[in-house]
């Protein structure tokens, strides 16, 4: 578990970094670096539309799987890797 810190505290040192947020793909919240509602706020929407482009790359290629998906709206930029029943979340500043 202390890789899975090392790993969230050297995301977080980037600039821009906002947060992270480690989720199953049923919404549940493993490891989170923001506050309890906005962590509730990312975690009860990612993992649908992540579900929604994995499919969407399937039906395109079903040799192929989604590995990475970034979503900019005019203030943040919202950065998911999906990896089995797991999906890591990354909030970062969208003018950085």
């Amino acid at each position: 578990m202390s890789q899975v810190q090392d790993t969230l505290d050297r995301i977080g040192k980037h600039k821009g970094v906002l947060g992270c947020i480690i989720a199953g793909t049923d919404g549940s919240i493993h490891k989170t670096t923001l506050d309890e509602q906005l962590t509730q706020d990312y975690t009860s929407m990612v993992p649908s539309l992540t579900a929604l482009a994995r499919n969407m790359v399937r039906e395109l290629d079903p040799q192929n799987d989604l590995e990475f998906l970034r979503v900019r709206s005019a203030k943040h930029e919202v950065m998911v890797a999906p990896k089995g029943d797991y999906v890591l979340i990354v909030i970062q500043d969208a003018a950085s």
